[in-house]
């Protein structure tokens, strides 16, 4: 099988709008119908609730978990929104940001290594793992799972779905975009 994957130049929102519509022409040429997004402050839920209209693509957006900043960035009022138009919200805990006892960060090793793929890449698992083990989408389901590099979206995966107690039966299959160069580091 012959597939193309994009790599955008520079990573960030400005490549929101072709992210999503390259996740829209993957998810139909798969038959996939459920896309689960990450997004912070709400701009790409709702460039994705735009883009997704009138198709059968449903999204599982998790933004920040409740506790992780001072305020909660993600609007209550796009939470109603997307319910409304069938796609869910979830907040959950983002497992690897999670501390142990000592204040060590316990999955560091895990997000690490998918930050040599990209940050985008570490998020889409992040999240693909968290919305499992809120049962919003179920094992072994295939999605794609989109994320970004700081803002919007540049990072789109398929990826099969496991809850993190059985992180080992998650598999990403195809890269559908993600940026060539980041200089994020590995915070």
């Amino acid at each position: 099988m012959e597939e193309k994957i994009i790599y955008y130049e520079k990573p960030g929102k400005d490549n929101t709008d072709e992210t999503l519509t390259l996740v829209a022409e993957r998810a139909q040429a798969r038959g996939i119908s459920r896309v689960v997004l990450a997004s912070t402050r709400g701009d790409t839920a709702r460039a994705a609730l735009a883009a997704f209209g009138g198709t059968d693509i449903r999204l599982v957006v998790v933004p920040w978990q409740f506790g992780f900043g001072d305020k909660q960035p993600f609007p209550q009022e796009l939470v109603s929104e997307l319910e409304s138009n069938s796609h869910r919200v979830h907040f959950s805990t983002m497992l690897f940001h999670t501390e142990d006892f000592y204040g060590v960060k316990a999955p560091w090793p895990m997000a690490t290594i998918l930050r040599t793929f990209s940050q985008g890449v570490k998020v889409c698992v992040e999240i693909t793992l968290m919305s499992c083990d809120g049962g919003l989408v179920d094992e072994g389901e295939k999605v794609i799972a989109v994320a970004g590099s700081g803002a919007g979206a540049d990072t789109a995966i398929v990826v099969t779905c496991a809850p993190s107690t059985r992180v080992s039966k998650l598999r990403i299959h195809e890269i559908i975009c993600k940026p060539l160069n980041e200089s994020r580091g590995a915070a």
